[in-house]
């Protein structure tokens, strides 16, 4: 889907919140594309590039997947705020001149920092941690229904060394089979089944509704529906624009 570029005049810092399958990865892609001056950062990504470092926070996260436990909110955290302090976008506190870790001072957001962050918060409890250090002015809940999701999933193919998905229905890969850039096989995640996703679509629903309502009582949250991505798109770029171009 090409689209224009545009530039934003106020910063946007931006969640999407949305069942298992509803598009969220898509929706980020083609808002990079769109809005230049966002960023983005992916939790998930940002927790395993620490552990293959072997980053002080990446091998404590280590040890605790290792022993079978959650990595705590505390943890996701300090990994978030390192790397918004690595690229600019959050100010080191004024008392520290090395680290944010000091209990008594708390890192500032920098005025112009605009991006998108995913897969944090899940949860009511986490968006209240992120609040004191990084205040969310966007948050999309993005709408489709169950029945067209999950038609989407049977169709869903990724390449698992790089995670791009592509669908067969939508999306498609150039050579039926292959990934676009390597040529490598597709293969389909042991995730993408119906029982699973019904499960992780409960799962979902149980800890969004408290999130949705945090952010729906600060005053930044967005809703909005449609059957595919190409249908959301142009009004999450609208009320985007309308916000923050």
């Amino acid at each position: 889907m090409a689209t224009a570029t545009k530039q934003l005049k106020k910063a946007a810092r931006i969640i999407l919140i949305g069942a298992p399958g509803v598009g969220k990865g898509t929706q980020t892609k083609r808002l990079l594309d769109r809005f230049p001056q966002l960023g983005a950062i992916s939790s998930g990504d940002l927790l395993r590039e620490n552990v293959r470092k072997r980053t002080p926070l990446g091998i404590q996260a280590e040890s605790i997947m290792q022993s079978g436990n959650l990595v705590p909110d505390s943890v996701m955290l300090e990994l978030i705020s390192s790397e918004l302090i690595s690229r600019g976008w959050l100010l080191p506190p004024q008392s520290s001149s090395s680290s944010s870790s000091s209990p008594s001072a708390k890192p500032s957001i920098s005025r112009t920092a605009s991006f998108i962050l995913d897969g944090f918060p899940r949860t009511a409890a986490q968006a209240s941690m992120l609040d004191e250090i990084v205040p969310i002015n966007f948050a999309v809940h993005l709408l489709t229904p169950p029945s067209v999701i999950i038609s989407r999933i049977a169709s869903r193919w990724v390449h698992e060394p790089s995670g791009r998905v592509y669908n067969t229905d939508f999306n498609p890969p150039k050579v039926p089979g292959k990934d676009d850039v390597t040529g490598e096989p597709l293969t389909q995640r042991a995730d993408d089944s119906i029982d699973t996703w019904k499960q992780r679509l409960k799962q979902f629903e149980e800890s969004s509704k408290p999130l949705l309502d945090h952010y729906e009582a600060k005053g930044c949250l967005w809703r909005v529906e449609g059957n595919s991505s190409d249908e959301i798109s142009p009004k999450l770029f609208a009320e985007i624009e309308r916000r923050f171009a």
